[in-house]
């Protein structure tokens, strides 16, 4: 569930970032006990969050030295500095969170779901310790095919070549779910791992008749794709949809825009997973608090609109706390409590 594009200035950016507040704190004459450095886990640096995961950092960000936030400086945590660090995925920050070794991550929120119940891949250890913060970014579930292969909905998969994220939820993935809800599971579908630039290519060759990912739109691959071939987007609605939201709190409405891609020409109405920013239940409470309140801060969102891929789906709202499937930290929910109060 990721996008592909170029890191290194950012990264370079961030490191700077932390070096300063070392500078500044040493240069000021202030006590280690003033500085506290706080770790956010993102994912593999060719991912979307690697950088996003850097614009949350230097917006929750307040070394010692900052200019105040009334005058243009950092409107995060008073003496925080947070850097981005760039992991394997949701299933590895999810235990890196647990474990301490991380102060916070951002993951998908059916990974998130399946970690605290000790399901799948958390079978052997349950993650019962995951807080939310927020939902920071919405994702579309995909399910693409070509358009001359008239394929009008879901149902018409069953015998056909399907590839799903190549996750490491297994059968737990999100588009295997949505299969086996329809009874297209393995035997009625030929169902394969890819990720999305490998199903992309192989539907473009006839080598597969659909897949289905999920990520914010619209997807590098699916672009690229759309240009070079002409693709549909079905659907997913109807009661099989419906029983799935109703199962899975993690599933959501979605809607993949009409312009979103080359070719496609009306909306499509889907199934959507967030991509949530959580960290451990034993994290302060004063602090994560805080952290919530610098996201929702105006300079905070104008920077990660306008600073990242998905941006234009970011959308903090505070009079709608996140319903992720998992308990929200004390800090995010006295924030939140108080933001409803406020309005």
């Amino acid at each position: 569930m990721g996008s592909v594009f170029p890191v290194r200035r950012r990264v370079r950016r961030f490191r700077l970032f932390a070096l300063a507040a070392v500078l500044s704190l040493l240069a000021g004459g202030l006590g280690a006990e003033e500085l506290r450095f706080f770790q956010l886990g993102t994912g593999p640096t060719g991912e979307a969050r690697f950088p996003l995961g850097g614009l949350i950092a230097n917006a929750i960000s307040n070394p010692p030295g900052s200019r105040e936030c009334e005058k243009g400086g950092s409107c995060g945590v008073p003496g925080l500095v947070a850097v981005a660090k760039s992991t394997a995925g949701s299933v590895a920050n999810i235990r890196d969170v647990a474990d301490h070794r991380l102060d916070a991550a951002l993951v998908d929120a059916d990974a998130a779901y399946w970690a605290v119940r000790g399901v799948g891949v958390f079978k052997d250890k349950p993650v019962t310790n995951l807080r939310a913060i927020a939902m920071v970014y919405p994702q579309s579930l995909h399910l693409v095919v070509r358009k001359d292969a008239k394929l009008l909905g879901i149902k018409d998969l069953a015998g056909k070549r399907v590839a799903v994220d190549d996750s490491e939820l297994g059968a737990l993935a999100p588009g295997r779910l949505v299969l086996a809800a329809y009874g297209l599971s393995d035997g009625r579908t030929a169902i394969r791992n890819m990720n999305p630039l490998a199903a992309a290519d192989a539907l473009a060759a006839g080598q597969i008749d659909a897949f289905l990912t999920v990520e914010g739109w619209p997807i590098p691959a699916v672009s690229e794709l759309a240009r070079t071939t002409p693709i549909a987007l079905l659907p997913l609605t109807g009661p099989q949809v419906d029983a799935l939201r109703t199962q899975y709190p993690f599933f959501t409405d979605s809607e993949i825009r009409a312009d979103a891609y080359e070719g496609v020409t009306q909306a499509v109405k889907t199934l959507g997973i967030g991509v949530m920013l959580v960290t451990s239940a034993e994290e302060d409470k004063d602090l994560v608090a805080g952290i919530t309140r610098a996201l929702w801060h105006p300079s905070t969102q104008k920077l990660l609109v306008n600073g990242v891929h998905h941006g234009r789906l970011i959308g903090l709202d505070a009079d709608s706390p996140p319903k992720l499937g998992i308990e929200l930290h004390p800090g995010a929910a006295a924030y939140y409590a108080k933001a409803q109060l406020a309005h």
